[in-house]
């Protein structure tokens, strides 16, 4: 368990709540829905998942294993859905959260999303300036 500050912690189930309420609304988000539920048909172990990322990232508990770049390189994403990722991520953590542990999470939030969309970038091609963003070329 990880100290916040204004009486609340992070622990497994405040991730675990956290994750639920966000991915909620990402399902019914018409720019960024489409793209998870295309690729996602049982949530439940995408929630487990993502809940194992959020544990090591807030945690440290060691428990994700995996390569969530890899997952993200093949995706029609841009800055456009990183910046509504983040959006609904930071509007539910401000719900659920108090301040100080809401900005903790934002805070993780926004240096993993920098890290995917740089990455994204690359794999298309794209070489970003620092300070810049990474919109996909239209067909």
């Amino acid at each position: 368990m990880t100290e916040a500050g204004e009486g609340e912690a992070i622990d497994e189930r405040l991730i675990a709540k956290l994750l639920r309420a966000f991915y909620d609304r990402v399902r019914v988000d018409p720019l960024i829905g489409p793209i998870f539920n295309e690729r996602i048909q049982d949530w439940e172990p995408h929630l487990a998942r993502i809940g194992d990322f959020w544990s090591a990232v807030m945690l440290r508990s060691g428990r994700y294993q995996g390569q969530p770049m890899r997952l993200h390189l093949p995706l029609p994403i841009d800055a456009t859905h990183f910046d509504r990722w983040l959006e609904l991520f930071e509007t539910t953590a401000r719900e659920l959260c108090s301040a100080a542990v809401a900005e903790q999470f934002i805070e993780r939030a926004r240096t993993i999303g920098r890290s995917l969309e740089m990455g994204v970038a690359a794999a298309n091609g794209a070489l970003v300036p620092l300070g810049e963003r990474y919109y996909r070329k239209s067909a």
